[in-house]
Parts: C-alpha cells; sequence; structure tokens
C-alpha cells in the first residue's frame, strides 16, 4: 500500500513536470491568438475582403477624363463652323463645364419653353421660379397680377416647336449664357370676365418667334438653367 502510494505521487511529480515544460515551449492561450493556416480559405477570405474594400469606395471621374471632356469639341462642331463666334462661345462655355453639350441644352431649353409659357398662361407661379432668374420672375408675375385683378383668363395649347436654333453663347464670368432662337405654334385666347375674347382666338393656330438667353452659375453645383432674358421677334 505505501509503495502504491509513493509511486502515484512519482507519476504525479512527473506529468506536472512534462507540463510546466511544454508550456514554457508553446506558450498560453491569450484570446488574441491568430486562427489556424488554412490554405483554401485564405485566398478568398483576402478576396471577400478586398471586395467589401472596393464596395466602399466611391469612384470619383478621373482628372484625365474630365479634361479630354473639355477638350472635345464633336458636337460644337457639328452645330457651329470651327473658327466662328458661335463655335467659339461654346466652346468657351465647354472649357468651364465639361459637361456641357450643346444639342441636350437644345433639348432641355425647349421643354423649358413649353413648360414656361404654359405655366404663364395657367399663372402658375410654382413652376415659373423654378425656370426664371428672380428679374425675369418679378416681370412674369407682375403681368400674371394685371391679368387677375382685371379678372381675365388666357386659354393656350401649345402645338408644338417648329425650330429651336443656338444664335450666341458665351460666358460672362462665372455665368454661362446660351441665346436661342424659338419658333413655335400656339393656340391661344385672353378673355374677360363675362368668356369674351378680348385678344387672339380659340381655333386658330399662330406662330410666335421668340428670342430667349438661359444663364447658369458653372462655379454653382446645381445643374440647372434659368430664363434670364426674353425678347419677342417679329
Amino acid at each position: 500500500m505505501n509503495f502504491f502510494s509513493f509511486g502515484t505521487f512519482f507519476f504525479f511529480i512527473v506529468a506536472v513536470i512534462i507540463f510546466l515544460q511544454l508550456r514554457s515551449v508553446l506558450g498560453k492561450r491569450t484570446g488574441n491568438e491568430r486562427p489556424p493556416f488554412d490554405p483554401y480559405t485564405t485566398r478568398q477570405d483576402d478576396t471577400a475582403a478586398l471586395s467589401q474594400q472596393k464596395d466602399n469606395v466611391v469612384s470619383l471621374p478621373q482628372r484625365q477624363t474630365i479634361e479630354n471632356q473639355a477638350k472635345d469639341f464633336t458636337t460644337i462642331d457639328a452645330m457651329a463652323p470651327e473658327g466662328s463666334e458661335l463655335n467659339n462661345g461654346l466652346r468657351n462655355i465647354r472649357a468651364q463645364d465639361a459637361g456641357f453639350d450643346p444639342k441636350e441644352f437644345l433639348n432641355g431649353a425647349k421643354m423649358a419653353y413649353e413648360m414656361i409659357v404654359l405655366s404663364f398662361a395657367d399663372g402658375d407661379r410654382k413652376t415659373l421660379k423654378n425656370l426664371l432668374s428672380k428679374d425675369v420672375y418679378e416681370g412674369f408675375d407682375a403681368a400674371i397680377k394685371e391679368r387677375e385683378t382685371r379678372g381675365e383668363k388666357v386659354n393656350s395649347t401649345f402645338v408644338g416647336i417648329n425650330q429651336a436654333k443656338i444664335i450666341a453663347a458665351d460666358m460672362k464670368g462665372k455665368d454661362a449664357q446660351v441665346t436661342v432662337r424659338i419658333v413655335s405654334e400656339m393656340i391661344s385666347a385672353t378673355q374677360d370676365k363675362q368668356g369674351n375674347i378680348i385678344d387672339g382666338d380659340l381655333e386658330t393656330v399662330a406662330e410666335i418667334r421668340d428670342v430667349w438667353t438661359f444663364a447658369r452659375n458653372t462655379a454653382n453645383r446645381d445643374p440647372n438653367w434659368k430664363l434670364v432674358a426674353t425678347e419677342a421677334e417679329d
């Protein structure tokens, strides 16, 4: 019995010594150990991490791309002869606004023209305020007030635009200005309080010729153009 107790104690001492030696060689776990290396998952994990990093990055246009756009005058030369005053003016705008395209601008100007004409007839000040400069809006607003004071009403039907052409363009400081000649057709008549027609005709299509100038501050992030001047062409 005594021999067994001594033997058990002896092996216990040996086990403790081996444990301490292994601990000194391998170290103890702290909770910050790296996970075991797995050659089949490491590359996938790295790829996933890289993909996640890319997803969190917002790509910005390269400076060279913007500069190339600013120097591309293909659409400008197609609209106005190279070397002409109009061509030079359009190029000056492109130099300040690489995204400016005269063809796209003209399409937008035609849509704005129809909206402004009909909004003025309807007395829609909210729409006009978003499309007109402060000075032009005040003129339109005054005309609407006079019409309202007299109890007059305008009935207008927009038939369409026969012609729209850019006739002038240039930079005025930071403001890009483009003047457009627009020939349109409308049916329009003004009626008094009693419903009598005092101007125009409800059945006759009339041709209208306007020269409108639109402007935009190229230093402003707002991409919208506003009407800054109007002129009726005889």
